[in-house]
């Protein structure tokens, strides 16, 4: 099952292309409602303290969970960790990559807990676009994310091959105190990004 998960920050909601369908569990986090609203979407849960969507709730038909203001995760774990309860194998989360950094690490970290535990899962906010890979190979299509950044969460990550790239890899390593693969472009219609040891975050930046 998919999951989307509208969070808080900024978003600009024309190069978001990840939208939900029929089936798809739909969850905002807070004010990130007011993020669904600019994408059109109806949540199907709305989740939160609300410290930052303010009271009085809005009046919506959504399953309301309110959690306390005081607590070991954010609105945004808390949502994650939801979805997971319910049965989702896929995860967009949209927003949490903008205006606090403590929350866009958190975002980071999620990614690769969600990749530890066999879950599909991606962020975007229109300006950005993040996913994590370990051990593993993907594809990434050519979109109007310009750039392309490989940026390791080890401290060496082994094996790295980049192919369809401005900036190709073979068999690199990439080190966490010495991030060098960032800003390539695709000269391809995708790139392949292959990752013999160790984890990557994969980001994709519109300019």
């Amino acid at each position: 099952m998919r999951a989307f998960l509208y969070v808080g920050g900024e978003i600009r909601p024309e190069n978001i292309t990840e939208k939900p369908s029929d089936g798809d569990l739909i969850i905002a986090a807070d004010s990130g409602l007011l993020n669904a609203r600019k994408m059109g979407v109806k949540p199907t849960v709305l989740l939160g303290d609300f410290d930052s969507l303010g009271e009085p709730l809005p009046d919506e038909t959504a399953e309301l969970i309110r959690l306390p203001a005081e607590k070991d995760e954010t609105d945004t774990q808390a949502a994650v960790e939801l979805a997971v309860s319910r049965g989702a194998t896929e995860i967009f989360l949209i927003g949490g990559l903008s205006g606090r950094l403590d929350h866009t690490l958190s975002v980071l970290a999620v990614l690769e807990n969600l990749n530890a535990r066999h879950i599909h899962a991606l962020v975007t906010n229109g300006q950005n676009r993040v996913r994590f890979l370990r051990d593993n190979s993907t594809l990434i299509a050519r979109s109007k994310f310009r750039y392309l950044s490989l940026i390791a969460a080890d401290p060496v990550v082994k094996g790295v091959t980049l192919e369809g790239c401005k900036y190709p890899l073979k068999k690199a390593r990439l080190l966490r105190q010495n991030q060098y693969a960032v800003s390539n472009e695709l000269t391809g219609n995708c790139a392949l990004i292959d990752v013999r040891r160790g984890g990557v975050w994969i980001l994709e930046t519109v300019d």
